[in-house]
């Protein structure tokens, strides 16, 4: 994902170089940060608020080695601060939504200060759905500044004064750590900013975060029964990387999350029923719930992997899962075993059988 973005943002950069195809690059720039945006908001909408103050990667080199929530409120704040006291010459988002409140944050910074423990403590008291609204709006605000940029703003350079201003402000800490970004945004011009707070920027904080959840998604899974409650194998599911399981509450899982309350309807109710799973319910066969849509591509498949383990074990079921998938991606095994319940659980047999 990290290289995708990088490609486009490189291209986009070329083209606001070109007057003749300027608002093409903003249109294409704004595509890319309404993407990047929407791996924000998987995040805030998928995970538990202790998830948003861990740090998996502490002591390490780079900016994985944050917090989720610090990522979030640094991204913002910069891009807040650029695009109002520098460019747009108005009141930042920060100040005109009395978000410093709302978001329970006791700085106003860009975070740059703060290290270690600082960090963790800092992203442990701020309130993560304000910040998601907050981080929203500077987005949106950003976007409508730069689609009201002319071409001939893009080589606009910055005064002594313009750097006046943002001490004032105090929105930058005088810690050496973070008192060189006054001098690092007055000495680009707005295509520069445009590269780097409002692109660039996001690309590598997001990655980051990327890999955060990523950490924090396999430490949730370690020890966990492999089996979801709709009784398909976590370990092979193309949300790897997202999820940690409908057994714990870093469930991100493709059902979970299309609900109101995130709740895939098979882990509900076998968490009612009392049972470990599908594969336990008397009601197996003529379900229809959840993963069991007969819409959903992998109905079929989910109900098989169910009757498998009803017959053979959740042992036999892992073994054969993990020698269907040395051939076989996600993806197909929902076409390999979606042909049909009986066909789909002669392929399993004959697969354990080898």
């Amino acid at each position: 994902m990290g290289k995708e973005w990088s490609e486009k943002q490189k291209k986009v950069q070329i083209l606001l170089g070109k007057e003749a195809i300027y608002k093409e690059a903003i249109k294409q720039l704004l595509e890319l940060r309404e993407e990047m945006f929407e791996q924000i908001s998987q995040i805030v909408n998928g995970y538990p608020a202790r998830a948003f103050y861990q740090m998996p990667f502490a002591n390490v080199k780079g900016y994985h080695s944050k917090t989720l929530a610090y990522s979030i409120w640094h991204i913002f704040r910069i891009e807040d601060i650029v695009a109002h006291i520098l460019i747009a010459g108005d009141d930042q988002i920060f100040v005109k939504g009395e978000y410093q409140k709302k978001i329970g944050s006791l700085i106003i910074t860009t975070g740059n200060e703060l290290q270690g423990q600082e960090i963790a403590d800092f992203s442990q008291k701020l309130d993560i759905g304000a910040l998601y609204e907050y981080a929203k709006e500077v987005m949106l605000s950003t976007n409508s500044i730069l689609s009201q940029l002319e071409y001939s703003q893009m080589k606009k350079k910055y005064s002594d004064e313009d750097k006046k201003r943002l001490v004032e402000s105090g929105c930058v800490s005088s810690a050496e750590n973070a008192v060189w970004l006054i001098d690092y945004w007055c000495d680009k011009d707005i295509n520069g900013l445009i590269k780097m707070p409002f692109s660039r920027h996001w690309i590598m904080h997001i990655e980051a975060m990327q890999r955060i959840k990523n950490k924090l998604c396999k430490m949730a899974r370690k020890g966990v029964d492999p089996a979801a409650y709709c009784d398909h194998s976590c370990n092979h599911c193309f949300l790897g990387e997202w999820c940690g399981s409908c057994r714990t509450e870093y469930n991100v899982c493709s059902f979970a999350t299309i609900f109101e309350d995130k709740r895939c309807p098979n882990a509900v109710c076998c968490i009612e029923k009392s049972i470990d799973g599908c594969y336990e319910c008397s009601e197996l066969e003529n379900c229809t719930k959840g993963f069991y849509a007969p819409e959903n591509n992998g109905a079929i498949e989910a109900k098989v992997q169910a009757m498998f383990i009803r017959k053979y074990g959740k042992e036999a079921f892992i073994e054969v899962e993990d020698k269907l998938h040395e051939r076989f991606d996600f993806y197909k095994m929902q076409e390999i075993l979606g042909q049909g319940i009986h066909e789909g659980l002669k392929i399993l047999e004959n697969e354990l059988s080898k």
